[in-house]
């Protein structure tokens, strides 16, 4: 059995809801596919449920803080279970609301894994579905971890559906999930360690930052161990045994949950994409600079799915996806601009990142002035008790651009919008120095940042 469209859309996440809609706004026939409940990782697995248990445990970081200075809150505590009733509150409508969504639009509604079959067709479900054109958003799913035992190790997907929270938790891998979720579950009472391959996690942040970060999560009570590669996971009478490498001797420890946290990549393996001619490599499909295939002029990509120079965040999944959905209905016309957008890890206080690091800066020629410091004793930092926090920007000499910043402290994640807005639309430093800021706020630091 076949069915005709203009457009068949591979996931149903942002990237994929942006394009479905764009394409169906227009009126083109369009289907959507999703293997997994629609409404993809950001509101259902990522972003919005890990958001929401961030906001308990600031609760709780607060109160730590806080008590030298007159905070009382004996037995204050986290009951994980309403936690996680109130968390699904947020996404247990998501996946029908968005299926309705989509057939209020009239777009046809598949469910399954898709294989292509030709450079025009797929089939899903045992139906096949020939196209015009196909979008790919079809996200990002864990690395496989080759290690004996690894069948032990859950996923982030997992552990946000956990009704009990374990005494003792071990995260594989430094990235965005272990860093995030370790505070949640050690505000919640858990052991809780990160074992991290290498010298340097958070990758994408600014290393000084980083460093005073792992600071305060010691001082939190969370375990951070670099240069520990994990090398095995045994089950042992009801709980596992990590095994990991230090300085070149083995050492272990023992844990009752063992979660993913090193890496995803994307969920496109088993989609037959050769017999679509559509060429791939370790980062995703492929693309042009208008996000259509290199090798198949049919196909186009966005978000976590496709090999482009953007961060696999949700808002360049938007922006990739609306840039290919306009060149799909429009003919290639524009292409994305990935400058000026920030990442921001949700610790507790987060870190945040937008443009260039020191590194790229002298990597691209630019002379750049530094501004920096320790601003744990500005007033910011004091008013909330937040003893290691900083910041770093960067700003062109010659242009007075500023090209790259980089801040770790209290509502470090709205500050940065700023800047983002500084670089994307070149706005010299000077205007962010003399700006009028509402004061008290922590945006107001901007100005002495510059």
């Amino acid at each position: 059995m076949e069915s005709e469209y203009d457009i068949v859309v591979v996931g149903s996440g942002t990237s994929g809801s942006t394009a479905a809609y764009m394409c169906r706004e227009k009126g083109w026939r369009v289907a959507i596919i999703d293997s997994n409940p629609f409404g993809g990782t950001c509101a259902l697995r990522g972003c919005d449920p890990k958001k929401v248990l961030i906001g308990f445990a600031e609760i709780i970081d607060s109160i730590n803080n806080m008590e030298p200075n007159g905070v009382k809150a004996e037995g204050t505590v986290l009951e994980w279970k309403r936690m996680m009733q109130f968390k699904r509150s947020f996404t247990d409508m998501v996946p029908q609301n968005r299926e309705k969504g989509f057939e209020k639009a009239g777009i046809d509604v598949f469910k399954g894994r898709s294989h292509f079959t030709g450079r025009n067709e797929l089939t899903v479900g045992g139906k096949n579905l020939n196209a015009r054109f196909f979008m790919i958003g079809a996200g990002a799913k864990p690395v496989p971890l080759k290690i004996p035992g690894a069948e032990y190790i859950k996923t982030s997907d997992y552990f946000l559906e956990l009704d009990t929270l374990p005494e003792r938790i071990v995260f594989v891998g430094g990235g965005y999930i272990s860093f995030e979720f370790a505070h949640i579950t050690r505000m919640a009472g858990a052991e809780t360690i990160i074992l991290h391959r290498s010298e340097h996690p958070l990758k994408k942040f600014d290393k000084d930052l980083v460093a005073g970060l792992l600071e305060s999560m010691k001082e939190k009570g969370i375990d951070v161990r670099l240069n520990a590669p994990v090398v095995s996971v045994k089950k042992y009478n009801g709980y596992f045994i990590v095994e990991y490498t230090d300085r070149d001797s083995k050492k272990m420890v023992e844990t009752d949950l063992v979660v993913h946290g090193a890496g995803r990549i994307p969920d496109i393996s088993d989609m037959e994409l050769d017999k679509a001619n559509v060429e791939c490599s370790d980062r995703g499909i492929k693309v042009n600079e208008f996000l259509q295939s290199v090798s198949n002029k049919r196909v186009y990509s966005a978000g976590d799915s496709a090999d482009t120079p953007g961060m696999p965040l949700t808002p360049v999944a938007s922006m990739e996806a609306g840039v290919a959905s306009y060149n799909i209905l429009n003919g290639n016309k524009i292409r994305p601009d990935y400058s000026g957008i920030p990442t921001v890890a949700f610790t507790l206080p987060p870190i945040a990142s937008v443009g260039l690091n020191e590194a790229q800066a002298l990597a691209s020629g630019i002379e750049y002035e530094l501004h920096s410091g320790d601003t744990s004793k500005w007033f910011t930092s004091r008013r909330v008790s937040l003893e290691h926090t900083g910041f770093k920007v960067l700003v062109d000499k010659k242009s007075e651009y500023v090209v790259g910043a980089h801040v770790f402290g209290y509502h470090a994640d709205e500050i940065i919008n700023i800047f983002a807005l500084a670089i994307r639309n070149h706005i010299k430093a000077s205007k962010l120095r003399n700006m009028v800021y509402s004061y008290p706020t922590a945006s107001s630091d901007i100005g002495y940042m510059v």
